[in-house]
C-alpha cells in the first residue's frame, strides 16, 4: 500500500466535516460562471475552499502556504475569501453559530458586552509615555 504524502494527510485532515458543511453550504451565494463564453477551468469546489479558509484562519498561516497543503490553491482561496466576506456569508455564520449555541447552552444577553479595544496601542503604556516633572 503507497504511503500518504504530506499534502494529503493535511488535507484530509482539515477538510470540513459533512455536519458543518451542511450548515455552511446554504449560507452561500449562487456561482455565477464569470467567463463570458463559459469556458476556463472548472471553479475550485465551495467546500475545498471554505476548509482551505478555515485553515487559514484556523492556523495563522500565510494565504501562500496553503499551495503545499492540497487543499486549495491560495489565489482560489482568497478570491472566495473576499467574495464571501463581501456577501456577509461570515457573519451570517457567526449569528448561526451564536443562535445554536443559545439554543443548545443558553446566552446571557443581558449580560454580554464587546470591548472596542481589542488589542494594545503600538505606542500606549507606561513606557513611552510622556513623564511630566511637576
Amino acid at each position: 500500500m503507497p504511503k500518504k504524502s504530506r499534502k494529503t494527510k493535511t488535507a484530509h485532515r482539515f477538510r470540513l466535516s459533512d455536519a458543518l458543511w451542511e450548515r455552511i453550504e446554504p449560507l452561500l451565494p449562487e456561482r455565477v460562471n464569470l467567463h463570458p463564453f463559459g469556458g476556463g477551468r472548472r471553479p475550485v469546489p465551495n467546500r475545498d475552499a471554505m476548509s482551505a479558509i478555515f485553515f487559514v484562519l484556523r492556523t495563522g498561516c500565510q494565504w501562500n502556504a496553503l499551495n503545499e497543503t492540497g487543499l486549495c490553491t491560495s489565489s482560489s482561496a482568497h478570491r472566495r475569501f473576499q467574495e464571501w466576506t463581501e456577501a456577509g456569508v461570515f457573519k451570517k455564520l457567526w449569528a448561526k453559530g451564536l443562535e445554536e449555541y443559545d439554543e443548545l447552552k443558553g446566552i446571557q444577553w443581558r449580560w454580554q458586552s464587546m470591548d472596542g479595544a481589542m488589542t494594545k496601542a503600538p505606542l500606549g503604556g507606561e513606557k513611552n509615555r510622556a513623564q511630566s516633572d511637576g
